[in-house]
C-alpha cells in the first residue's frame, strides 16, 4: 500500500507564535495530496515539511476565518508558478465564495494551472474526480459557516497468496481474477471469494473549528485518523462554547465514544503555552493513541482494522 500520513504544517488557532504556525495540514493518500486550511505562512511551511505545490491534488477549506484560509493566495499562486500538470480541486463554504475570489485574485500572477472550485451549498457527498475513496462534507458549528471533511475509502478484499497458490492462481491470471471476479482454473471455477478476505476501508476526518454537535460525531465515527481542533482546555469551557471551539476533553470523550484509533489534537489557543493540560483533559476520556500536534509531524495513518 502507498504511503499514508498526515503531514502537520501549522497548529496555532488565531495567531501564530514563536513555535506555531498558522494552520495547515496535508494528507498524504497514495497518489493524492488533500491541503486542508492553508493559513498563513503554510507555503514556507510547505518547504520546511518537503512538500511541493505537485503534490498537491485537492484543497479543503473548512471556513474563511483567516487563520484558516490567508495562505491559500500564496499556495494557489505557487501551484501556478511550479506549473502543477494535475487539476486542483478547492472545496469551500459556498457562502464565502467572494472571499475565496479574493484570496485566488489576491495579487497579479500568470496562471498556468487549472484550478477547479467546488462551493458547498449543502452538507453531503463532494464531487472527486478520480479519487479511490467518497468525499464528504459535514457542517459544523461556529459564527461563521464552517464545514468537516471525511475521507472515506470502500471496502474491498484483500488477495490470500496461500490461497491462491492452493488453486493454482498465479501471474496474468490474478489480475484476470481481480477484474473479472471468477475465472477457470484447469478446468475448474475460481471466485474471487474463494482466494480473499474481506478489507475494511479506511477514515479519515478533518474538524476544525466549531462547537461540540451531531456534525463532530458524525465526522469521528469510525475514523482511522481524526484530527480535530481543541484551543481550549475543560477549564476554559465557557470560552469554548462562547467562540464556537472545543475542548481537549470534548474533543477526546467524542473521538472515544466514535471508536477513533488514531486522535490528533491541535488548534491550540496562544493563551497556553504549555499543552499539559490538554493532554490530562483527553487522557480522561480517550486512552488510545493520542496526539498532540506539533509543526511539522508527521503522523501515520494506523494499519488497517481486521475484518
Amino acid at each position: 500500500m502507498s504511503q499514508r500520513e498526515l503531514v502537520v504544517l501549522g497548529t496555532a488557532s488565531q495567531v501564530p507564535t514563536r513555535h506555531r504556525n498558522h494552520n495547515g495540514y496535508l494528507l498524504r493518500w497514495d497518489g493524492e495530496g488533500l491541503l486542508f486550511d492553508p493559513g498563513e505562512g503554510t507555503q514556507r511551511q510547505m518547504l520546511h515539511a518537503g512538500v511541493s505545490a505537485t503534490q498537491i491534488t485537492r484543497i479543503a477549506v473548512t471556513h474563511f476565518h483567516g487563520d484558516h484560509c490567508l495562505g491559500l493566495a500564496g499556495v494557489i499562486q505557487r501551484i501556478n508558478l511550479d506549473r502543477v500538470p494535475h487539476p486542483v480541486d478547492v472545496y469551500f463554504p459556498a457562502s464565502g465564495e467572494v472571499y475565496f475570489e479574493r484570496l485566488r485574485h489576491a495579487t497579479a500572477y500568470h496562471e498556468t494551472a487549472v484550478l477547479r472550485p467546488r462551493p458547498i451549498d449543502e452538507p453531503g457527498p463532494l464531487p472527486a474526480p478520480g479519487a479511490r475513496f467518497a468525499l464528504d462534507a459535514v457542517r459544523l458549528s461556529h459564527p461563521v459557516e464552517s464545514f468537516g471533511y471525511r475521507l472515506s475509502e470502500p471496502d474491498g478484499r484483500r488477495l490470500v497468496p496461500e490461497r491462491l497458490a492452493a488453486l493454482g492462481v498465479f501471474g496474468p491470471a490474478v489480475g484476470r481474477l481481480q477484474h473479472e471476479g471468477a475465472i477457470e482454473v484447469d478446468g475448474r471455477r475460481v471466485t474471487l471469494d474463494e482466494v480473499s478476505e474481506p478489507r475494511i476501508g479506511q477514515r479519515f476526518a478533518f474538524v476544525m473549528d466549531t462547537r461540540l454537535c451531531d456534525g463532530v460525531h458524525e465526522l469521528a465515527e469510525g475514523a482511522d485518523l481524526l484530527v480535530v481542533e481543541s484551543t481550549f482546555t475543560d477549564a476554559d469551557a465557557h470560552l469554548a462554547d462562547d467562540h464556537g471551539h472545543l475542548t481537549a476533553g470534548q474533543a477526546a470523550k467524542a473521538a472515544a465514544e466514535a471508536g477513533v484509533r488514531t486522535l490528533v489534537l491541535t488548534h491550540f489557543s496562544q493563551r497556553y503555552p504549555d499543552l499539559g493540560q490538554h493532554l490530562a483533559d483527553a487522557r480522561k476520556h480517550f486512552d488510545g493513541h493520542l496526539v498532540l500536534a506539533a509543526d511539522l509531524a508527521r503522523v501515520p495513518v494506523p494499519a488497517r482494522r481486521q475484518a
